[in-house]
């Protein structure tokens, strides 16, 4: 039996792209694989801009955008490359651990672009490229090392419309 859940969220969601109202326009159904290694299938809501009609998707915090496994799982390979008992293949962990560090310096543009533009006053000036951290080091300099990092990631550089679709898994740079 297929059990599905209807994703929902409590209160009004602005556009990430004008900031608007936004209407329920329909669901999709957004299939997301966990640490167990079982597999559930969410209902997601499709949102249109009432202002400028631009189509988002309300994703919960445990989905990043555009991977198959959930937040946890991602995590915890990027946190723990050699110990972990995430149940995906070789060539999934490379890939996430590839993109992670493709990513992490724009990561870091997006979130102190964020932290300056609500006047926070704690922003690191120690992560530029040339300084010798790794990815994880850097961006646990924004966001802190504990658990849920990712999620403190994704939801800022999502809601204000930065998330950059990343290439499918079937395209290689290489070839």
């Amino acid at each position: 039996m297929k059990q599905e859940f209807l994703i929902r969220g409590a209160g009004r969601i602005p556009s990430p792209c004008c900031g608007e109202s936004m209407s329920v326009i329909g669901t999709r159904t957004r299939k997301c694989k966990e640490r167990s290694g079982g597999k559930r299938v969410y209902d997601i809501r499709r949102l249109g801009c009432d202002s400028c009609g631009r189509i988002h998707h309300e994703l919960p915090d445990f989905l990043v955008p555009y991977k198959r496994y959930d937040r946890e799982c991602i995590e915890m390979v990027l946190s723990n490359p050699t110990t972990h008992d995430i149940p995906a293949d070789e060539s999934t962990l490379f890939r996430w651990a590839d993109w992670f560090n493709s990513i992490v310096d724009y990561w870091i543009g997006c979130l102190v672009s964020i932290m300056l533009q609500t006047k926070q006053d704690n922003i690191p000036l120690d992560l530029t490229s040339a300084t010798p951290m790794t990815a994880l080091q850097k961006i646990g300099r924004l966001v802190g090392d504990a658990p849920r990092w990712l999620e403190r990631i994704v939801r800022p550089i999502v809601n204000i419309n930065l998330w950059l679709h990343t290439r499918s898994a079937f395209l290689s740079e290489r070839g």
